[in-house]
């Protein structure tokens, strides 16, 4: 963990903290997305495709610790429209 760490230093600055907000969001709505499809059966690499698609198809929203957020321009639907296309995708193309 240390070493990972290190990547994240610039001028003894830890920029490790630093995060999309997206991600636990989009993180979530996957949750509540296989919640509902019990029948499906996705392996890791499928989940973490999943994942990277959703993430790549927004707008990115890094912020640092403590940061307060007034407004998301990315609403909870948008987030879910493409985490559910993320799904989609990957159901139609999956990999062995």
């Amino acid at each position: 963990m240390q070493k990972r760490r290190e990547k994240y230093l610039v001028d003894s600055v830890d920029l490790f903290s630093l995060r999309n907000r997206n991600e636990t969001r989009v993180a979530e709505c996957m949750r509540e997305i296989l919640d509902g499809m019990k029948d499906e059966f996705f392996s890791d690499k499928a989940l973490q495709d999943i994942y990277a698609y959703a993430l790549n198809q927004l707008p990115a929203r890094y912020a640092q610790t403590g940061t307060i957020v007034l407004n998301d321009p990315v609403r909870a639907s948008a987030i879910r429209k493409v985490v559910r296309a993320a799904f989609d995708l990957v159901l139609k193309n999956p990999k062995d």
